[in-house]
């Protein structure tokens, strides 16, 4: 369904049984660029990010993880409720499907706006996991922007989002969900990065909910093992702020606004 913004327009399509939004800019276009929600969010609460997104120039799409939106049938507190009680069980899934799924939304994205646009992928939190995890296995994305996020799929020091000083336990994975680790865990898949995508993590200085350990790590092993890759991760953290805070959009956009302005653009 197109709207008559003099700045985008909008569809909502399902693609592969996976629903998404596009924001079309109306001026020329300088690439496609996903944006990826936060857990327990839907692709519509993405609406503000790829407001911003498009007005530069990109095909912003945004789309229902596994297990969320239109793809769930749980309320939001159930799903919380559930994830948090086992969370490697039941989060390693929605990590490693959803990935798989970003790839054909890119298939799509590419056959209809041209095959050779630059991609471009962002997250917020569990979407920034997400992100990165893609950027290993899709060599077509060039730049990633995490917020609030981690290559570490264990999370080890992870608190509670809503109290800080309640350490959460992961318990442990199944079979299923060991599979996705096994396969995708950034971490422990270094060389999966092996083409060095720019990743940019944007991190609070107080969160402990995904703690910046895991990005630390990762872009230390990087370096040890592959420099020129481990080179193309860079960290911005943000003081004071806390896992809530990048709920935000205003939080954390004047960063990504910069480093996005930086990135190649088809001219």
């Amino acid at each position: 369904m197109m709207n008559n913004s003099p700045v985008s327009d909008e569809l909502t399509l399902i693609i592969d049984n996976i629903p998404i939004i596009v924001r079309i800019p109306n001026r020329k276009i300088h690439g496609l660029f996903l944006h990826l929600h936060a857990l327990g969010q839907t692709k519509e609460q993405t609406k503000p990010i790829l407001d911003r997104i498009c007005q530069k120039g990109f095909v912003a799409i945004s789309m229902d993880a596994w297990q969320h939106g239109e793809r769930s049938q749980e309320t939001q507190e159930q799903l919380f409720t559930r994830i948090f009680a086992t969370f490697y069980k039941n989060m390693w899934p929605i990590l490693g499907l959803t990935a798989l799924d970003v790839s054909r939304v890119i298939d799509w994205g590419l056959a209809e706006f041209g095959s050779t646009l630059p991609v471009n992928i962002s997250g917020l939190s569990m979407g920034g996991d997400i992100a990165v995890t893609v950027a290993g296995l899709d060599t077509r994305i060039s730049n990633v922007f995490a917020i609030g996020s981690t290559p570490d799929w264990k999370r080890p020091g992870m608190h509670d989002a809503m109290d800080a000083k309640k350490l959460l336990h992961p318990g442990k994975p199944d079979i299923y969900a060991q599979f996705f680790y096994n396969h995708l865990d950034p971490l422990t898949h270094l060389n999966q990065y092996e083409h060095a995508p720019q990743i940019n993590f944007i991190s609070g200085e107080l969160d402990n909910h995904i703690p910046i350990d895991g990005v630390i790590r990762f872009k230390e092993k990087l370096l040890i093992k592959y420099p020129n890759v481990g080179e193309k991760v860079s960290v911005t953290v943000l003081p004071s702020r806390w896992h809530m805070d990048l709920l935000n959009i205003d939080v954390w956009w004047p960063t990504i606004s910069e480093l996005i302005d930086r990135i190649d653009k088809v001219e």
